[in-house]
C-alpha cells in the first residue's frame, strides 16, 4: 500500500502526455536524484549502518533506472540536458525538522512519499500512454518503485518506534498534498 494523502489530479496524466520528450527527461532528471539522495544519506549517516548495504543497493537500482530512460531518450533522438527543476521536492524538504534523528527520519519518510508518487503516476503512465514500449517500460518500474517506498518505511522503522514513523508520515503525506495543490507549471512527474 502507497502511503498518499491524495490520488493525483486527474489532469496530470493529460498535461503529461502533451510533452513526454519534456517528461522523460524529468524523469532521468529524478531517477539520477534519487541516487545522489541514497548515496548523500550514507555520506550524512555513517553511524546508521543499518543504512548502508539498503541505500548502496538502492543507489545502483536507481543509476540502473538512469540509464534505461537515457537509453530511451536517446532512442527517440533526445538528448539528455539540464531542466528546469520541478519545484516539488524542494517544497516537500522544508517539512523536515533540523534536531536528529528527526531530520534522518523526516528525510526517510519524505524520500518514501516521492517514490510513492512516482510509483502511483508510473501506474498511471502504463495505464495511459498511447506508445506500447513506453507504457511497458513504465508497467516493469512499478514493483520497483513500491520496493523503494517501503524500503524506506522500514529504514524509518529501525530508527524510530513504528507508531511513531506511522504517525510521521501521515503528516508528511498531507504535506505532500498541499504541495502538489499549487497550480503545475510545467510537464514533470512531480508537479
Amino acid at each position: 500500500m502507497l502511503h498518499l494523502a491524495v490520488p493525483t489530479d486527474p489532469g496530470w496524466l493529460p498535461r503529461a502526455l502533451t510533452d513526454l520528450s519534456e517528461l522523460l527527461l524529468d524523469h532521468a532528471h529524478c531517477e539520477q536524484k534519487a541516487a545522489g539522495n541514497a548515496v548523500a544519506l550514507l555520506f550524512r549517516y555513517p553511524q546508521h549502518s543499518f543504512l548502508m548495504s539498503p541505500l548502496a543497493e538502492l543507489a545502483r537500482e536507481e543509476l540502473a533506472h538512469f540509464q534505461q530512460v537515457l537509453a530511451l531518450l536517446d532512442a527517440r533522438g533526445e538528448r539528455f540536458r539540464p531542466q528546469r527543476a520541478s519545484p516539488y521536492a524542494g517544497r516537500l524538504r522544508q517539512v523536515v525538522r533540523s534536531p536528529e534523528p528527526q531530520r534522518l527520519l523526516d528525510t526517510l519518510l519524505c524520500s518514501a512519499v516521492i517514490e510513492a508518487r512516482s510509483c502511483e503516476r508510473f501506474q498511471l503512465l502504463a495505464g495511459g500512454l498511447p506508445d506500447a514500449e513506453l507504457a511497458a517500460f513504465y508497467r516493469g518500474l512499478l514493483a520497483s518503485e513500491a520496493r523503494h517506498h517501503h524500503l524506506f518505511l522500514e529504514l524509518a522503522d529501525v530508527l524510530v518506534p513504528p507508531e511513531e514513523v506511522r504517525m510521521r508520515l501521515d503528516e508528511i503525506a498531507v504535506y505532500e498534498a498541499s504541495v502538489l495543490a499549487s497550480p503545475a507549471q510545467m510537464v514533470r512527474l512531480h508537479a
